[in-house]
């Protein structure tokens, strides 16, 4: 009797590893470096699974990591994350023009979430670079939407 062919088996998650680029807002990024966060084996661990994922931000959200991070660990953590960045494993996005416009405009549609211009430039950068794949400890990123009405993605959240 023939052997009888079983269906393919889903591929599980970690053999789906994202390609490309991703737009990273600031709380993975300090859980990264922040090895008490209660995220950072996770995000860690994203990061192992996923090598060919290019990490993307924008210059508001570094600029949140290295405060935060400044404040409560040491400067030298903030430090460390901007030499990270500088060894290229986080390409930080400069603003275009028009954008602290858009970033206004995204702010003011979303007033009813607290105002954080690091989202909402995460928020611009992914309709101006037409990426939907973000990286977010934040249910806020659940609302926002491309120009053509479409969530974006939390690759950490979803």
């Amino acid at each position: 009797m023939p052997a009888r062919k079983l269906p393919a088996a889903e591929p599980s998650p970690r053999h789906l590893a994202h390609r490309g680029p991703v737009l990273v807002d600031s709380g993975p990024l300090i859980a990264l470096f922040n090895g008490a966060d209660r995220w950072h084996a996770p995000v860690r661990n994203w990061l192992r699974d996923n090598p060919r994922a290019v990490l993307w931000s924008t210059w508001p959200v570094a600029t949140e990591v290295c405060a935060l991070l400044a404040r409560r660990i040491a400067n030298d953590c903030a430090l460390d994350f901007l030499r990270w960045v500088q060894r290229g494993a986080l390409v930080l996005q400069p603003a275009a023009e028009g954008s602290v416009t858009e970033v206004l405009r995204i702010s003011e549609r979303f007033a009813d979430l607290p105002f954080d211009l690091a989202d909402a430039s995460i928020a611009e950068a992914a309709a101006r670079l037409k990426l939907r794949h973000v990286l977010s400890l934040d249910a806020d990123f659940d609302v926002y939407r491309d120009r053509g009405g479409r969530a974006l993605i939390n690759l950490l959240r979803g």
